[in-house]
């Protein structure tokens, strides 16, 4: 099953995604997926595999990707190569925007785990980051992004300690 993780910025998912990949470390019922993004990677957040825009396209054509999407100026590919591990029964855990949720739905076994925080939590989280001004932060926050209606979602609400968030997110992978 492919477990596809999101949420809004500030709800923490990083932080509790590596949390978990670190647990689930050794255990190969599961796999945690790399994404390929059109950013460098010294720019900082998450590990990923930086393609330039040329790269993407041709991986692409290629038929490289299992899922893609374009979101803040970004391209965004899940590699294809988890096929395999679906058909092997791993639990394949994928950061990925609620635009192809239903895309992935469509093709592949999907569990949505959505990620999320009291908007309060959101945006202290956002503004200790430094990176927006206060009226960005606020249209970020006021932006809504329903999911899908249909999609089986598991939602863990973020706004206690990361070892709380951890747990809760274990327990969630490990039942999917």
């Amino acid at each position: 099953m492919l477990v596809g993780v999101v949420g809004p910025s500030g709800a923490g998912k990083d932080t509790l995604m590596a949390g978990a990949r670190a647990a689930l470390a050794g255990d190969p019922r599961f796999r945690f997926v790399r994404r390929c993004i059109t950013r460098p990677a010294a720019a900082g957040g998450e590990d990923h595999e930086a393609l330039t825009e040329a790269a993407f396209a041709a991986r692409q054509a290629a038929g490289g990707f299992a899922l893609s999407w374009r979101a803040h100026g970004l391209r965004y590919g899940i590699p294809a190569d988890i096929a395999g591990d679906l058909a092997a029964g791993r639990v394949v855990v994928a950061n990925l925007s609620r635009t192809v949720l239903e895309e992935a739905a469509a093709r592949l076994p999907l569990r949505v785990l959505e990620i999320t925080a009291p908007v309060a939590v959101l945006a202290a989280r956002l503004a200790a980051r430094g990176r927006e001004s206060v009226a960005d932060i606020a249209a970020r926050l006021a932006r809504e992004a329903p999911l899908p209606s249909g999609l089986p979602v598991t939602r863990v609400v973020n706004d206690g300690t990361p070892e709380a968030g951890i747990a809760a997110v274990l327990d969630a992978l490990r039942s999917a």
